[in-house]
């Protein structure tokens, strides 16, 4: 496990608000010297402990909860992780083995979900769990590391989490390659992009900040939550009246142990994604929270391997 130092982790904090931040900026704004953030800024993102990558929004999310014959769970992970179409892959306590968001188009959810991952390898049977709304996603997710009026100072309206489910949109050949290079590396100076896409600079960086703006691609900072210190990650399966699920879910994502926060259809009404220190902190979080008030009941899964976060495959299976 990688921890992060007090700097470290200002870094990190400061590409969850803007993952296109120039260290410049970035540096001014923590009071460092701009070599200094350049390069410790360089070393985190060269040694993968943390991943500025691209999500390209579909209209048709789905949560999919997958019980494995004993003995295939990593396979079946490894098996879910090398979708293009998954943007995280768990797997968990509970009475599920593995959970999975799945990012599609209306017209292929019943393919994906009648013929493709019933042939997922080690598959026993699923629950699927189409997204209804959005109350807070992976990028959205800020660990309370740098104060109020930094954390003005580096926010960024091209980022901001938007909670939505993007309409499509045609995009012409330039702009789906500069999607899928901002997919592969979010933080590809315009220089480069538009050496990669055949046009200028200024045209790079024109239709780039168009996408980021109208939500045709969504930048994050992919880092395990314990590099932060918190050790324990849950997701929690939250039964709610329908008069209070959007009090529970507006309530959870205020909070900023949430990393994930989405409404679905099914036999639970919200499912979370928390991180805490320790089990002590997550009873307290499930017990006396304001939210857990207007819950009717909560489901609690422990996560035990992420094998993908934020569509970024994280390791391969031991």
């Amino acid at each position: 496990m990688v921890a992060f130092d007090a700097l470290e982790r200002q870094i990190v904090a400061a590409l969850q608000l803007d993952p296109r931040c120039p260290w410049r900026k970035m540096a001014a704004v923590l009071g460092e010297a701009e070599r200094t953030v350049a390069r410790r800024g360089s070393q985190l993102l060269e040694s993968g402990a943390v991943a500025v990558v691209g999500i390209r929004p579909k209209q048709t999310v789905v949560l999919v909860e997958m019980r494995c014959t004993p003995g295939t769970l990593r396979a079946a992970a490894h098996a879910l992780s090398q979708r293009a179409d998954t943007t995280f892959v768990y797997t968990t306590t509970g009475t599920g083995d593995c959970v999975a968001e799945i990012l599609t188009e209306p017209a292929r959810m019943g393919d994906v979900l009648s013929d493709e991952l019933p042939s997922t390898i080690g598959l026993r049977d699923s629950t699927s769990y189409p997204v209804l709304r959005y109350f807070r996603t992976i990028r959205g997710w800020r660990p309370e590391i740098l104060p109020a009026d930094k954390v003005e100072a580096l926010r960024s309206s091209l980022t901001q989490d938007s909670g939505i489910l993007v309409p499509r949109q045609d995009l012409s050949r330039q702009d789906n390659e500069l999607v899928d290079a901002l997919c592969a590396d979010g933080r590809m100076s315009f220089e480069a992009l538009g050496r990669r896409v055949g046009v200028s600079e200024a045209t790079a960086r024109r239709r780039s900040e168009w996408l980021l703006a109208n939500n045709q691609v969504h930048l994050r900072a992919i880092v395990e939550p314990s590099s932060f210190g918190l050790g324990v990650e849950a997701l929690l399966w939250i039964r709610a009246s329908p008069q209070h699920v959007e009090h529970v879910g507006k309530s959870l994502a205020e909070l900023h142990n949430v990393r994930y926060a989405v409404a679905i259809a099914g036999n639970y009404q919200i499912m979370a994604d928390v991180t805490v220190e320790d089990m002590t902190s997550l009873y307290r979080f499930i017990t006396a929270s304001e939210w857990a008030q207007s819950a009717a009941g909560v489901d609690v899964s422990i996560l035990l391997d992420a094998r993908k976060r934020g569509g970024r495959v994280m390791r391969s299976p031991s």
